[in-house]
């Protein structure tokens, strides 16, 4: 495990809970770390998802290909924020989605098979998963409304008000996807503010 990964979990997990020295020792030596290339699965449909991925450097997508054939993006996971596919770690059953670095990524890994143990021993982190489980929920919800009730456009402008950075490091097929239109969509919307 790399120390400096491990410190940059810490500090984030610190941003929400009380933990001490100790305590992110024993965290530390509870993971793994893990670089992945541009392109590279974490995880494919059909496979078991048996681990939350903490993207320390990098670039993370989690999606699905719909029933014509399209990649549909669910989430992006940049630095400090966790992706996983939550159904197939907690079912033990075979995955639909696939996550894949969207740029050269390194990844903390923690196994499924580590996180009860991790609770028992360092308790505020059971907290800590809960705040961040909200706050994703709640971004989800977020997002939904917004497909709803936004035009493609406004969809557009509100994401890139948000997350200026974010736009510019992601292909503009990945964030079309992601925003729920075509990227000739993408395109012409961009073309508009040139």
């Amino acid at each position: 495990m790399s120390a400096s990964a491990a410190a940059t979990l810490a500090t984030h997990i610190r941003k929400f809970v009380s933990l001490t020295e100790e305590e992110a020792r024993v965290l530390a030596d509870s993971l793994k770390y893990q670089t992945l290339e541009k392109k590279q699965f974490l995880l494919e449909p059909g496979k078991i998802c048996r681990a939350n991925y903490f993207v320390v450097k990098g670039c993370m997508r989690l999606f699905f290909v719909n029933n014509k054939g399209k990649e549909q993006i669910t989430q992006f996971a940049i630095e400090n924020w966790w992706i996983t596919d939550y159904d197939s770690l907690e079912s033990g059953e075979g995955s639909g989605y696939y996550i894949q670095a969207v740029e050269n990524t390194e990844v903390i890994v923690l196994e499924k098979r580590q996180i009860e143990p991790l609770f028992a021993r360092i308790p505020v982190l059971e907290r800590y998963f809960r705040i961040v489980l909200q706050r994703a929920h709640a971004a989800s919800l977020r997002r939904i409304e917004y497909i709803y009730r936004l035009t493609d456009e406004e969809r557009y402008n509100h994401f890139h008000n948000l997350f200026p950075e974010f736009v510019q490091r992601v292909p503009q097929y990945m964030l079309a996807s992601y925003l729920g239109f075509t990227p000739e969509f993408l395109s012409k919307i961009r073309a508009k503010k040139a």
